[in-house]
């Protein structure tokens, strides 16, 4: 499943959990790439990521639960 991360509305947005959350539902991406990722993300940028569909149900928990704006792309 491809998602394409939006942005986030948190008021004070937790770039360490962030980070690890992508790190954590996407395979491939490892802590550097996912603390990039995040930077993005934070400026207002769009962000591609694909999920295991195994864990897409918990994956997209927890990217409402950090008010991580997404669409599912397939």
């Amino acid at each position: 499943m491809k998602l394409n991360l939006l942005s986030c509305d948190a008021q004070r947005p937790d770039k360490r959990a962030i980070a690890k959350c992508i790190t954590e539902i996407s395979p491939g991406i490892g802590e550097p790439l996912s603390s990039e990722l995040t930077d993005i993300l934070l400026d207002g940028d769009a962000v591609d990521i694909e999920l295991e569909d195994k864990n897409s149900g918990s994956a997209l928990r927890a990217l409402r639960k950090l008010d991580i704006d997404y669409e599912i792309i397939e």
